[in-house]
């Protein structure tokens, strides 16, 4: 056997994986490296002031600081899936775990932003290795359907805890241990994670596939491209030689994946799951979620700093209604998903969220900031909801067998909605100097996008469970 095949036997001589390792044990095991994705995608936005001051970072490189992360994390999900076949999920998590544990070190050091860029670029690169890993081993460590939608709901309680205590826990360090210390956390994190990994989980069986690496090469080239116009085209000009360029180099990537796509037996994305409307539902859903979240965690960061003059840990603070909600949502998800399906409670806390945060274009740098709150924590409180139920959404519609690509899929279909909303909300902030403007169009943007996903959500991903419900009960 290789070693993708076989697990490691914990110190006891139990095997890895064996009814005596709990449930709850395999969940922290598997939630380690979400946790830590996670918290590098919020937990710096507290930091964006401050390493604008320390670094002397404009708002272009702190955006790239910020999504440079998120691009190699979505570019390379895909083959971090195909590769997770090949290898072994577990030994793909392992590795990703590693990288992003060194880059992690490599950020914490970095003397300039152009270096904290590139380190955050490899963490972006460890992160993809291990986020679809760590679905398809959770799903093959609870096989049966109720026993996983329950886990799901826990494994999303521990990472949205996480990402509610991202903001304030990252404000408390940049302000009392500076802004390399949130990088630094990662370590024991991280550690803690791959020993957990390495005992108590067990290691699903690789299969022979080929990886499609020049498709791969094509799609990384232009969202790289995408993201270089989107984020310098605010600096440099639209109509700039280098933007005007990086627009042909996504066109022709993008044309040039189209026809690899239809003549190659050997595919980049499993266009064929997108024919079922749960999946194609669920990955819609992502993206406009994700746009809208990360997009808005990214403005208030700045506006509580730069618009009310919040320090790094009173922002923080003043960020917790964005996440606070969301692990007591996902214990509810946890609770109630077996009572309710997945469609109807996307497109309710999606409308929900749409709505209020419509709501809220109407702040200003004077509103007090209880209203604020008030309004976030509406817009928030079904987000704790729908990252499990998407999640749940798309392995129903995918199935155990695509389990390592269909996470692969939905979590860069995510990314890159975190990836486009962050810069469009960059876009915004660096065409509209003036606050009181810019706030209400960055909610104006939000607002629409969780609306959106209520529409995908109750035409695609409700449809498809309606019709496997009939087709059940026939």
């Amino acid at each position: 056997m290789t070693t993708a095949e076989t697990s490691a036997a914990p110190a006891n001589g139990t095997q890895a994986g064996s009814p005596n390792a709990s449930s709850g044990l395999k969940i922290a095991a598997l939630a380690t490296g979400f946790v830590m994705a996670t918290l590098d995608v919020t937990i710096i936005n507290v930091a964006g002031a401050t390493l604008q001051e320390k670094l002397q970072a404009g708002l272009t490189q702190l955006t790239w600081i910020v999504d440079g992360y998120i691009l190699t994390f979505a570019s390379l999900l895909m083959l971090a899936g195909g590769l997770a076949n090949r290898r072994g999920p577990k030994t793909v998590y392992m590795w990703g775990m590693g990288l992003f544990l060194v880059a992690s070190l490599a950020c914490a050091l970095s003397p300039s932003p152009e270096a904290l860029i590139a380190a955050r670029l490899f963490q972006g690169a460890g992160a993809a290795l291990f986020m679809p890993s760590s679905l398809s081993l959770l799903v093959s460590s609870f096989p049966e359907k109720r026993q996983r939608t329950r886990m799901l709901g826990l494994w999303s309680a521990i990472v949205a805890t996480s990402s509610g205590v991202g903001p304030t826990l990252g404000g408390l360090m940049v302000s009392a241990f500076g802004w390399q210390s949130i990088f630094l956390l990662n370590l024991p994190i991280g550690v803690i994670g791959m020993l957990m990994t390495r005992r108590f989980i067990a290691a699903p069986a690789s299969r022979s596939l080929k990886l499609a690496v020049p498709g791969h090469i094509i799609w990384i080239v232009s969202l790289a491209a995408v993201s270089f116009a989107l984020i310098e085209g605010p600096q440099l000009g639209w109509t700039a030689g280098p933007v005007v360029l990086a627009y042909a180099v996504a066109a022709v990537a993008a044309g040039a994946l189209v026809l690899r796509e239809r003549r190659s037996e050997n595919l980049v994305m499993p266009w064929s799951l997108f024919t079922h409307s749960g999946f194609s539902g669920a990955n819609l859903v992502g993206f406009f979620f994700n746009f809208a979240l990360f997009g808005s965690i990214f403005m208030l960061g700045l506006f509580f700093q730069h618009a009310q003059g919040a320090s790094p840990f009173v922002a923080g603070l003043e960020l917790i209604p964005i996440t606070i909600l969301s692990p007591l949502a996902n214990v509810v998800y946890s609770r109630i998903s077996g009572r309710y399906a997945n469609g109807p409670l996307l497109t309710v806390f999606l409308l929900v969220a749409g709505i209020a945060s419509l709501a809220m274009t109407a702040i200003s740098p004077s509103t007090p900031y209880w209203v604020i709150a008030l309004g976030i924590g509406i817009a928030n409180i079904g987000s704790g909801i729908v990252s499990p139920g998407m999640t749940a959404a798309l392995v129903d519609a995918a199935g155990p067998a695509h389990a390592n690509i269909a996470g692969s899929v939905l979590n860069a279909n995510r990314q890159i909605g975190s990836l486009v909303g962050i810069a469009v909300i960059g876009v915004v902030l660096h065409a509209t100097p003036d606050w009181g403007a810019s706030v209400s169009i960055c909610f104006l943007l939000v607002g629409v996008m969780y609306l959106l996903g209520s529409v995908c959500a109750w035409r695609l991903v409700t449809r498809s469970e309606r019709r496997e419900s009939e087709l059940a009960s026939a």
